[in-house]
């Protein structure tokens, strides 16, 4: 089952319990899919489709982020909601110890020997890892290993 078919079938039974806001998060998906399916080459490939996910999570945690700075519990309160139904699409994501060990690999391999490296060992693992880790994590442990 695709993503599409997948967001398609939560959408009914969202519809049919009456679960307004798990509709609300089903609904920004399915629209970010289908803009994506009508810009390009018709059906939205598994990769895009993931892209677009966590694009849209990460967008509901900053925004959550955002309106707890700023003392706006209850709207913190809808996008931490939407957020955690998002979450459920997510693909599977790598473990820090998977990331640290390919950062390791990736170290040893492109012969980085210390901060000003970064460059070297980033690029090479966010193309990698795209879709499979978070950008910030992996950017921390490179820094980590390469300042040791």
């Amino acid at each position: 089952m695709t993503l599409t078919e997948r967001i398609n079938n939560d959408i009914k039974e969202a519809m049919k319990a009456r679960e307004q806001d798990k509709l609300a998060a089903l609904r920004d998906i399915k629209s970010k899919l289908l803009l994506e399916a009508t810009s390009g080459a018709g059906d939205v490939s598994e990769e895009a489709g993931n892209r677009i996910v966590m694009k849209l999570h990460k967008q509901r945690i900053e925004t959550h982020d955002l309106f707890v700075q700023q003392g706006r519990q209850d709207l913190a309160d809808v996008e931490k909601f939407q957020a955690e139904i998002i979450a459920k699409y997510l693909p599977e994501m790598m473990s820090e110890d998977d990331i640290r060990k390919a950062v390791k690999a990736k170290i040893g391999a492109v012969g980085a020997t210390g901060p000003q490296d970064i460059g070297k060992v980033m690029g090479p693992l966010s193309a990698e890892f795209k879709g499979k880790a978070d950008g910030k994590l992996i950017s921390q442990i490179v820094k980590e290993e390469l300042s040791k």
